[in-house]
């Protein structure tokens, strides 16, 4: 049967709970009588001065008994450790997903200019879950409200996939603890979840590039629901496949930051409309012999009117805009005590053995400023940013833990000229909505942009800096030899 999201929200996870206290008291009490049998019963069988066939029968016999006690101990201390995993496991993910649908539900209507509407959440069949929104808006949806639909239904439907998972894991290792035979207990043993499923995301680790995207998507979950121990043998076995699987994919909201200009083709263009065209084109030529390559790539993707998202080379706007790279630092590269310590932690707890947390910063946002970066300003204007990781404790050759970060910075944004975006160009002015009004004509379109930068690595409490980017090189510069297939096809046009 399907896990739906009613199922979800109303899982009794109670009752998994009292289920696993009742296997431990269960495992204890035969503990107790595995020691009883081990101490009395079998040392007397075996000290017994007697001999005979009445004797061996009865001495196996009794070595046999303790051995299903034994076996009967292991077992349900298997399936209590088992349900036990779960239900902190589920726990968590009902947690998350009531958290997130309350929020959408709220919305946000203190913000502003326009604030963010309420949104129904309700079971969309098939596991899937269905957001729309609570009232319908005369305008309709803005572009930032069907981004927070999409975010809000991708989320928890994966919510549920994750849930679902986790019960089959569940079920199978509850199936071969028990081993399918009534009259013999004792087979495989767990002490977590991990035994099922490391195994299985080592394999999905294993396929790398050839990795599906619905198998991508699978690593990543089993990736949040591994022990900080398990993590470490799977980060350690499959860094570079990992990465390649999008494991610091940034799961905060990716989201407009405004309305956007409306509904794509809504209008028919008028002559002041083809006018503004030309315009925009002669400023895609401008910008481009000024060198402000980003500045003309995007406004030239915007004039090609396909839609398709962009990707940000984020290396090189850290490279080029230092103030980009400080706030990188200050926003998101300031919890460095705080990572430090929780792996620290964990490493305690897990014996002086590796351990690895995965870490992700909330948004923030930045602006670029004309004066100090005229092409990125013009490319961008403000974006959203975040960073994601990895912390990592290892036993370094002194004894001591080495504690280190892998991360990675992530950028995304919207392009589009809607109103109160006013700028001058040059020689060149343009009023406010002029620009957007080639989106409402059909005659450009707004498109989603989004990248994140190489990799970096550094020791956490070592007093080293941190990383700069990586040198960007050519990309995107009239050197550059792949340029034509960045911007989609073709030089730009002069």
């Amino acid at each position: 049967m399907t896990l739906t999201w009613t199922d979800l929200i109303t899982l009794d996870l109670a009752k998994l709970n009292e289920a696993a206290t009742e296997w431990k008291t269960a495992a204890e009490e035969l503990a107790k009588l595995h020691g009883t049998v081990r101490d009395g019963l079998v040392k007397k069988s075996e000290a017994a001065r007697w001999a005979g066939v009445n004797a061996s029968v009865t001495r196996e016999f009794v070595r046999s008994a303790a051995k299903e006690v034994d076996d009967l101990r292991r077992e349900a201390k298997s399936i209590q450790a088992v349900l036990a995993d779960a239900y902190e496991e589920l726990t968590q993910i009902q947690k998350q997903a009531k958290t997130l649908a309350d929020e959408a539900r709220k919305g946000d209507p203190d913000r502003g200019p326009e604030p963010d509407p309420g949104l129904q959440v309700s079971d969309g069949g098939g596991g899937k879950v269905r957001v729309q929104e609570s009232f319908c808006d005369a305008k309709g949806p803005s572009r930032r409200t069907q981004d927070m639909i999409r975010w809000y239904a991708d989320t928890l439907t994966g919510l549920i996939t994750h849930a679902a998972e986790v019960d089959a894991a569940v079920t199978r290792a509850l199936r071969a603890s028990h081993g399918g035979d009534a009259h013999n207990a004792g087979h495989a043993e767990y002490t977590s979840l991990d035994q099922d499923q490391l195994p299985r995301a080592m394999k999905l680790a294993a396929l790398g590039e050839d990795a599906k995207a619905a198998q991508q998507a699978e690593l990543r979950r089993l990736w949040q629901s591994l022990s900080p121990d398990a993590r470490a043998q799977l980060w350690s076995a499959h860094r570079d496949d990992l990465l390649a699987a999008g494991l610091f994919n940034p799961t905060v909201k990716q989201v407009a930051a405004d309305r956007g200009s409306g509904r794509h083709g809504a209008e028919k263009p008028g002559w002041d409309d083809w006018k503004t065209r030309r315009k925009m084109e002669g400023l895609v030529v401008g910008a481009d012999g000024r060198g402000m390559d980003d500045a003309a790539r995007h406004m030239k993707h915007y004039l090609g009117n396909s839609g398709a998202p962009m990707e940000l080379p984020v290396d090189e706007m850290l490279s080029d805009e230092k103030d980009f790279q400080r706030h990188v630092e200050r926003s998101h590269l300031n919890r460095e005590a705080e990572w430090r310590e929780q792996a620290l932690a964990e490493y305690e707890r897990n014996g002086g053995r590796a351990v690895a947390i995965p870490v992700e910063t909330p948004n923030a946002d930045y602006s670029f400023q004309k004066a100090s970066d005229e092409n990125w300003f013009f490319a961008v204007g403000s974006t959203r940013s975040n960073v994601t990781g990895v912390v990592t404790a290892v036993p370094g050759a002194d004894g001591k833990p080495v504690v280190s970060l892998d991360y990675q910075v992530n950028v995304w944004d919207r392009y589009n000229w809607d109103q109160g975006k006013h700028v001058d160009v040059w020689l060149y002015e343009i009023p406010d909505g002029e620009m957007g009004q080639q989106h409402k004509v059909g005659l450009a379109q707004e498109y989603n942009m989004a990248g994140s930068s190489s990799v970096k690595h550094y020791e956490l409490g070592s007093g080293a800096a941190v990383p700069g980017p990586d040198e960007p090189g050519r990309a995107g510069e009239r050197s550059d030899p792949g340029r034509g297939a960045r911007d989609g096809g073709g030089e730009i046009d002069r």
